[in-house]
């Protein structure tokens, strides 16, 4: 059963709190982006800071050029997911070990100009790639649903992996998203720009429904 899950994209702690707090009361899912300035244009949130509602799965996205670093503060929250980038340096499969030891799921994200190829030695060590259609850093992004072939291609691969989808959900595409295969709709300024943001949410959810 696909899922809508809130994006939280802040730069600092008020507004990562505003933005979850719209949320919290409905989200059983969240997508949380925290970044390094190396992807992105910006830096956001800091790992220290976040927090997230009791009962809700948190996904973090590390937009960081290296993980092993922040390793004992990613373990301390204990997240449903990390999802780190394929372009990130370091041994992805040490990653992946250090966290599946505690339970946690691991992802990787692919950005647009990304292939698949690049996640093939790794897929049997992989619990959900996040294809990457946005600004990264930013809400707002534009939904390329050529990217779709990504999905059908990482299906055809790995029939139960997870798969994501990171820019531009709105209520118009989250049929063609699901039809497409993707399982995780990050939702971000659809809700969180939205001026009632449950309703928004429920109408995302209302749409998904309608292509299952």
């Amino acid at each position: 059963m696909a899922i809508i899950a809130p994006c939280i994209t802040a730069e600092n702690k008020e507004t990562y709190d505003i933005q979850m707090n719209r949320v919290a009361p409905f989200a059983k899912r969240v997508h949380i982006d925290l970044a390094d300035g190396v992807f992105t244009p910006n830096t956001l949130i800091s790992l220290d800071e976040i927090w997230w509602p009791i009962g809700v799965k948190a996904d973090l996205h590390l937009m960081y050029k290296a993980v092993m670093p922040y390793m004992k503060q990613l373990l301390v929250h204990k997240p449903h997911m990390v999802i780190v980038q394929a372009e990130a340096t370091g041994s992805y499969f040490e990653v992946a070990e250090r966290l599946h030891a505690f339970g946690i799921k691991v992802g990787v994200s692919l950005l647009g100009e990304t292939a698949v190829d690049v996640i093939k030695p790794a897929l049997a060590h992989i619990d959900h790639v996040l294809i990457f259609s946005g600004d990264l850093g930013y809400f707002g992004g534009h939904a390329k649903l050529e990217y779709l072939k990504k999905a059908e291609e990482i299906k055809r691969l790995s029939p139960a992996i997870e798969i994501g989808w990171d820019g531009g959900v709105a209520p118009a595409n989250v049929h063609t998203l699901v039809l497409g295969g993707v399982d995780v709709l990050n939702a971000g300024g659809a809700v969180q720009n939205a001026q009632n943001p449950q309703k928004a949410y429920d109408t995302l959810v209302t749409n998904m429904k309608e292509s299952l």
